[in-house]
């Protein structure tokens, strides 16, 4: 009796050190799938609900507008650069009779003419028709031109073209005729299509081809650089000479455009310059 007794404390006493529930069954663990899936689905409710980001969060950002490289051309049509207006520049009145009475002391004959205008910038204001340059010497055929030009002419003839004529072609007699091959035209430099207008074209210029004395001899403009004759001595003094009177003096050595003749023109230069060649 005593011996059953002891087994049933015994028995109790292991049970209660192995950590046994004193009473009702152990509990049941839930599967590990049924509380992972529960956030899942909260988590895909809100998305649904509430797809809107947040006060604090930005909105995601479109795509930009493509914008053309810098090769690209613009679509615009940048408005077209006027072309520059050309005028007739007004003559001064005083500086323009001063100029005539210098022209009929010097012996030129000439006739006034009516005010040219030919458009795109040709023409001149005071034209005159240059007749003889000085007593006995003819200006073939007749020019048109400037005051200013004539006078230049002029004076050029008689300070420095007779003196050479004396000095290379004295046995020729005296010099009757310069024969000219371009006063006032309506064109653009060297005839060209395109470019600057030339100083023909606004009576500022005049063409030299030869020179006619009372021999009948003629000394016609070519390229003389290397010319030992006294013609080529008389043609290469008369052009450098030429700059003296004249702001522009270009002769067969300068270009192609003036193999046959002596281009002379008084534009004005910025500082005085001269260009001669």
């Amino acid at each position: 009796m005593h011996l059953r007794i002891i087994a049933s404390l015994l028995s109790i006493l292991l049970l209660s050190s192995a950590g046994l529930p004193e009473k009702g069954p152990l509990p049941e663990q839930k599967p590990a799938t049924t509380e992972t899936a529960k956030p899942a689905e909260k988590t895909e409710k809100k998305a649904k609900e509430d797809p809107l980001p947040s006060k604090d969060e930005k909105p995601a950002q479109t795509s930009p507008e493509t914008k053309p490289s810098p090769d690209t051309p613009s679509i615009e049509t940048p408005e077209s650069k006027p072309e520059p207006v050309l005028t007739i520049a007004p003559e001064d009145g005083k500086e323009y009779a001063a100029c005539l009475t210098a022209l009929k002391e010097l012996g030129a004959t000439f006739r006034e003419e009516k005010r040219i205008d030919d458009g795109k910038g040709c023409g001149i204001d005071k034209p005159l028709t240059l007749q003889t340059v000085l007593p006995g010497i003819t200006l073939k055929p007749e020019g048109k031109m400037r005051c200013e030009t004539a006078l230049e002419l002029a004076r050029w003839t008689k300070d420095a073209v007779l003196p050479a004529v004396r000095a290379a072609l004295e046995n020729e007699g005296p010099l009757t005729t310069i024969n000219q091959a371009s006063s006032y035209i309506c064109r653009l430099r060297n005839n060209a299509k395109t470019g600057k207008i030339s100083e023909h074209a606004r009576g500022n210029a005049i063409d030299i081809a030869s020179f006619t004395f009372k021999s009948g001899k003629s000394i016609e403009i070519q390229p003389r650089d290397e010319d030992s004759t006294l013609a080529g001595a008389f043609q290469r003094a008369v052009t450098a000479t030429g700059c003296l009177y004249f702001e522009t003096v270009l002769d067969p050595g300068s270009d192609e455009a003036h193999e046959d003749h002596l281009h002379f023109d008084v534009i004005e230069r910025k500082g005085g310059y001269r260009y001669c060649r």
